[in-house]
């Protein structure tokens, strides 16, 4: 069942809110102690709510699009009443006083959300080694990182702890955790979804997106969560497709790609492993008998997509962190934090200089402008680019990494944020039992065609 199928069979009495609830609830209590998915849990407000919805739909009385569906929630999205921690010590004791706008829109459709998920400290790190809370593993490859920063998220959907997890993406943090545990993960175009009440990580590249087990639960949650907030200055205030329709339309087609054009990437391939590249290959070749036409594309950038992404990233984390001083609801950032933490903000800083921000940030910002640019060009004349999500497997826990070499599992995915486009990961399939993703990005605000696809390839 998927998750529209169960929405529509907790709305016809065929199953109870409560019992989706209870159901993961038991999944919660077996997996989590091994898994640390959930720092926090709160089974006695999911289940109240859950037997208001019941409630309701026993009374005939209207539920929202999402009522019954069960949410995990990303550390670093303010709920209010849980502790919103990033992940980490500086924040261990910051109670959320107020509801991010997603998480109003969630619960206005009586979804219901049952904790909090781990992440990478900060949102900073592309494993969920960094969490103060502890690692998170991977259920789709035990032993093996989760990925990050939104690790906990895909690792409480790869696990089957709740129906939609709630992530943020910066560089690849709801996509890369998605490839390594198997699911499927959005990133929307940049201000399809609004992040007031997001702790930011980096101001111009986040944004928050959804990770569930099938396309239902994106669309679900994007046609919940996607749209204008006049308090968020940088959303998007134009009409929207309803997605879940697209994604039931695109079901019911005898070649539901014909039409569309999608193009693989040389250098893309060229910094991926081979093994990954095989699987992604058959990926391809699924969409292009579902009646994609097939193309080959360059790019020229490749090399310094992630210099620029992390320079970026570095002074606009600084930025963030400066609110951190310990003076009203957190303790000194630079006091508490972890080593990877730390290392961002001292680099930030030191960017941030006058006598260097032009040397370093500046450039940074033209060659986002290169890559912007080239790209848009690219997704000129095709519909989708598609090919790997991350260009190598998830390394097992606790083995020691260089910064660079933990930084090179983003190479892919920090193009769409640099650029601001839409894009996603599903399990295109496993090397050696480990879980592959295909990446699929697309043009600015053509986030319907990454839907269109994903769910012809779920067929």
């Amino acid at each position: 069942m998927n998750v529209l199928e169960k929405a529509n069979a907790i709305k016809n009495g065929e199953l109870t809110a409560l019992e989706n609830v209870n159901n993961y609830i038991k999944v919660i209590d077996e997996k989590n102690p091994s898994i640390n998915a959930f720092i926090e849990i709160n089974k006695e407000n999911a289940i109240n709510k859950a037997k208001e919805i019941d409630e309701k739909i026993s009374n005939g009385e209207e539920v929202g699009q999402l009522a019954g569906i069960v949410f995990g929630i990303k550390a670093n999205i303010n709920v209010e009443d849980y502790t919103i921690s990033a992940a980490s010590k500086t924040l261990e004791d910051y109670i959320g006083s107020y509801d991010a706008t997603v998480i109003k829109r969630i619960k206005a459709e009586d979804g219901i959300i049952i904790g909090i998920n781990n992440m990478d400290e900060f949102a900073a790190g592309s494993s969920t080694e960094t969490s103060y809370y502890g690692v998170c593993n991977n259920p789709a490859a035990p032993g093996r990182i989760t990925g990050g920063s939104s690790g906990g998220g895909a690792a409480s959907i790869a696990a089957g702890m709740c129906d939609i997890a709630l992530g943020s993406d910066t560089g690849g943090s709801i996509r890369n955790p998605s490839s390594h545990c198997g699911v499927e993960g959005f990133k929307p175009t940049y201000g399809l979804v609004s992040r007031q009440g997001l702790l930011d990580l980096s101001m111009s590249l986040d944004q928050i997106g959804p990770i569930s087990g099938d396309v239902t639960g994106l669309t679900l949650a994007l046609d919940t969560i996607a749209g204008y907030d006049p308090e968020e200055c940088t959303t998007l205030n134009n009409e929207l497709p309803n997605f879940t329709e697209i994604a039931v339309n695109t079901k019911g087609m005898e070649l539901p790609l014909k039409g569309m054009k999608i193009a693989k990437v040389k250098e893309f391939t060229e910094v991926t492993d081979d093994k990954i590249n095989e699987v992604v290959d058959k990926a391809i070749d699924k969409l292009v008998s579902l009646g994609a036409e097939l193309v080959e594309l360059n790019f020229d950038y490749i090399d310094i997509c992630l210099p620029t992404y992390y320079l970026i990233n570095y002074v606009e984390f600084f930025s963030a962190t400066r609110k951190y001083d310990g003076r009203e609801y957190a303790s000194r950032i630079e006091e508490t934090c972890g080593e990877e933490v730390l290392r961002r903000i001292e680099i930030g800083s030191y960017i941030s200089q006058q006598e260097y921000s032009g040397k370093f940030y500046k450039k940074a910002l033209q060659a986002r402008s290169l890559i912007r640019n080239q790209i848009n060009e690219m997704l000129e004349d095709v519909d989708l680019i598609v090919g790997p999500t991350v260009p190598k497997l998830p390394h097992k826990i606790g083995t020691k990494l260089e910064p660079m070499e933990m930084y090179a599992y983003d190479v892919l995915t920090v193009i769409a944020n640099l650029a601001g486009i839409p894009a996603a990961s599903i399990k295109a399939g496993e090397v050696e039992g480990i879980p592959v993703g295909l990446q699929l990005q697309a043009k600015p605000e053509d986030d319907e065609k990454i839907i269109q696809a994903i769910s012809a390839f779920e067929l």
